[in-house]
Formats: structure tokens, sequence, C-alpha cells
């Protein structure tokens, strides 16, 4: 809203922005793309788990593709990439880091208690869990990156463009699969379909090592945006040792809490504890705008958890399967309906 003066004026300090406007746009751009990248190919990769064990369970005649049509709400996709977009450009790369760095922890400690559980089931659902931090992990290595570069708005502009050309491509393999793979599955006359036939069940390990990659460097990034902006003042570390004690605290609280829920709501919940804490921090060592971009950040994660209750659905499934539990039905009654709605 503040766009048309930051033309004029350059970036004033009253703006959410804290860098070149066009820049952060481009910023957004490459993160909302790396988040319709993820959800796309999760959605192909649980979409061909569940025609992989119906077909294991019975021997029937091919099904037609005319029961899943991902196009019928495509304004929805629509309207939910270009809200990503404005959300994540008016997130600056202070909260950005802080986020990353948070999540980082968390999926850690996911990672930990899903060792020492038999049955974690915190790893995949943080791939779910990770949309909003995935695009602040982007935002984050672009800023660091581009710091100081002479030509940065026409590398952002690359970069935009070559996640535009991703995410077109993974929306577009998730509307062939979910029109046409439960045929060309079957006939066997499909290159895009074959491919996923043979090497399809090793694409969720692949997201997740790119995801790692991701925060890893991300990480990089974030620790020293932190240590700039935050830590660099004297007697800070005195001041953010007790907070980071607290927080670590709240964080062993939520994933035992999350480990005795399920469904949306659970996300949700999980997702409005951290952000509560990050917006007390800020508010305890911020400035108002690191408050108001936390803010956003409730709304960035609203905007990627709520259209994500088939992927949520797809992996509780996916978890009955593994204790045995027949619930491969109702997984494609489940994707029949998700489809027809995104």
């Amino acid at each position: 809203m503040f766009l048309p003066f930051s033309w004029f004026l350059g970036t004033p300090e009253w703006t959410p922005f804290n860098s070149n406007p066009l820049n952060s746009f481009f910023q957004g751009l490459v993160g909302a793309c790396g988040i319709s990248v993820l959800c796309n190919l999760l959605r192909v990769y649980h979409f061909i788990q569940t025609c992989s064990d119906s077909e294991s369970e019975t021997e029937s005649k091919p099904r037609s593709s005319s029961t899943v049509s991902p196009l019928r709400g495509n304004w929805k996709i629509v309207v939910q990439f270009w809200s990503l977009v404005v959300l994540l450009s008016l997130v600056g790369s202070r909260v950005s880091s802080l986020i990353v760095l948070e999540f980082s922890l968390r999926a850690v400690s996911a990672w930990a208690s899903a060792g020492l559980d038999a049955s974690g089931r915190g790893p995949d659902l943080l791939l779910i869990q990770s949309q909003f931090s995935l695009g602040c992990s982007l935002i984050c290595t672009l800023v660091f990156l581009h710091q100081g570069a002479p030509h940065s708005s026409l590398s952002l502009f690359l970069a935009a463009a070559l996640s535009w050309a991703l995410a077109s491509v993974g929306h577009s393999l998730w509307s062939h699969v979910a029109r046409l793979y439960p045929l060309h599955s079957t006939e066997r006359y499909c290159g895009k379909c074959i491919s996923l036939l043979t090497s399809g069940h090793g694409m969720l390990a692949s997201l997740q090592r790119a995801v790692v990659l991701a925060f890893a460097i991300a990480s990089v990034a974030a620790t020293t945006t932190v240590y700039d902006h935050f830590l660099s003042q004297k007697d800070a570390l005195k001041f953010w040792t007790p907070l980071a004690l607290c927080y670590t605290m709240l964080l062993v609280y939520m994933q035992e809490h999350q480990n005795r829920q399920t469904g949306t709501e659970a996300l949700l919940h999980t997702a409005v504890l951290r952000l509560g804490a990050l917006l007390v921090l800020m508010l305890t060592v911020g400035d108002w705008s690191d408050v108001l971009q936390v803010l956003i950040t409730f709304l960035g994660e609203a905007v990627c958890l709520l259209p994500s209750q088939d992927l949520l659905q797809a992996e509780l499934m996916e978890e009955d399967t593994s204790f045995n539990i027949p619930s491969h039905k109702t997984r494609e009654r489940t994707w029949k309906t998700s489809s027809d709605d995104s």
C-alpha cells in the first residue's frame, strides 16, 4: 500500500519494506513459487501413492480420469499464490531470519523426537508445516546473497523468472497427474506417468533433502542477519539467553502437544503458539515494523495451512496404512474430493 510513494521517495523508515519495493516483490515471488513447487509435488506423490495402494488391493478396470478435475478451483490457487507473493514481500529479512532459525530448531527437535518415538510422525508433517517458513528461507537467502550487489534488481528478476518457470512445471505436472495418471499408469504410453510409476516412490525423500538443503543454506544467512541486527549490541547475549531458554521450553511443550493431536487444528494451534512467542520477542527487542511483519506471518501461515487439508489428510492416511489399517478407499475418496476443490 506504500508502493507508489516508495518509488518517488525511496524507502522511508515508516514503510514496511526494508529494501527496494521492486526487490521485495521479486523476493516474495520467488518464495511463493518455492511454496507452490513443494505443494504440487507433495500432491503428486500422495496421489500416485493412493493409486498404487488401490491397484495393489484389487485389479479392476481402468478408472475414468473425469472424476478428477483440479482446474475447477483454479481461481483459488491463483488467489492463494498472489496472496503469498504480497505477504512474503512485506516480510523483511530480520523477521524472515528469525522464522528460519525458529523452524530449523523445531525441525531438529521433531527429528530427534521421531528417532526416539517408534510412531514418529514429525518429519513428514514438517513438510506440510514448512510452507511459509520455506518461503521465508528463500527470501533470507536472496537478501544475504544480493546484499550490496550493484545489479540486485536484475539478478532478482532472473531468479523470479526461473522460479516462475519451475512453479509452472510443477503445476502442470500436478494437473496432468490428477487428470490422467490413473489411465496412463495402466495403458503405459505416457512418458511422464511411466516415470512416476517407476520412480515416484522416491519423490518424498528427494523433497525432504531439497527442503533440508534450503533451510541449511538459509540458516547460515539467517544467523548472520540476526547477529548483525540483534546480537551485535553490547550485552545483547545477556538478554537473549533467557529468551532462548524460554523458547526452547515452549518448543518441547509444542512438540509433545502436537504428538497427541491430529488434524489441521493442531497445525494451526502450533503455528499460533510459535508465532505468538515470536511476537512477544519482537515486542521486547524489535521495532514496530518487526511487530507488523510478525502479524503478517500469521496471515501467511493461514494462507498456507488452510488450503493444505488434503495434504494433511493424505499424510494421516499414509500413517494409517503403515500401521496396517485398510484405509486406501478413504484416501481415494479424499483425493477425489480435494482435487475437485483445488
